[in-house]
């Protein structure tokens, strides 16, 4: 009975070379039916053997593919080294816009003070870097404080972290300026999402009692209790305890 087994074969591989298309042996692996499952060592020899012969007598298609591959390596660690020195730039350029929206300053951590990056230009300049991804953040709580609840939804859309809390703050933040603008649907699921994302006792039954109040909104007084009850299973010692058990009592049939 033949066994299945892989072996190493040159196969004819299309490489582009000086305006057109040119055929090389590369070794490959193929899918076999022989009687041996180890491959003879003299085969293999003679199959290495012809692999470098073909770059001794191809030596400048050899080294154009030595050098694209060098290119490639060097281009990924250029890029890389590239990056982190604009995320550095991107910190220092927002110290003062930081300090800006810590004091309430909000127009002037937004847009800059004509000397010192706001938010807005961190993100044009720097939009790859840890720091441009951090100041849609900061963007976006300022544009919900002001009321610019679409605006605010695009930045903390845009922002992303795995950060324990950050994170599902954001979501939450989103949910805000859904529910501000009475789309309760689209609040709940996000006020949804932040309470699932990496659950914690400190902010988690907020982000539940939220995603209640929401399907209440939406008269989805099942998916309201079920949040309540989350809380009262799980998260009796926080603060929203007794809030979730009254409201869940609320919407029973005979309270």
């Amino acid at each position: 009975m033949l066994n299945r087994t892989e072996c190493l074969v040159l196969r004819p591989v299309p490489v582009y070379w000086n305006g057109t298309f040119i055929f090389i042996n590369i070794m490959a692996k193929k899918k076999e039916e022989k009687k041996d499952v180890l491959e003879n060592a003299e085969v293999l020899q003679e199959k290495l053997v012809g692999i470098e012969g073909w770059f001794e007598n191809n030596p400048k298609i050899a080294i154009g593919i030595v050098a694209a591959v060098i290119l490639l390596v060097g281009g990924f660690f250029g890029y890389k080294y590239y990056n982190n020195n604009q995320d550095n730039q991107a910190q220092s350029e927002m110290f003062q816009a930081i300090r800006y929206f810590e004091a309430d300053s909000l127009n002037l951590a937004l847009n800059g003070d004509g000397n010192n990056l706001g938010f807005i230009q961190i993100i044009e300049d720097y939009s790859s870097t840890k720091a441009g991804n951090l100041a849609n953040y900061y963007a976006g709580i300022i544009y919900l404080k002001q009321g610019k609840f679409p605006l605010a939804i695009f930045h903390l859309e845009d922002f992303s972290s795995n950060d324990l809390l950050v994170q599902a703050r954001a979501y939450s933040l989103i949910g805000d300026a859904y529910m501000e603008q009475d789309n309760f649907d689209d609040a709940a699921k996000y006020y949804a999402k932040a309470a699932s994302y990496k659950p914690n006792k400190e902010f988690t039954p907020t982000y539940l009692m939220k995603a209640a109040l929401a399907y209440e909104k939406l008269n989805q007084a099942d998916k309201a209790k079920a949040a309540y009850q989350t809380i009262i299973d799980e998260f009796w010692e926080s603060s929203e305890y007794q809030n979730a058990r009254k409201f869940k009592a609320r919407l029973e049939p005979n309270s």
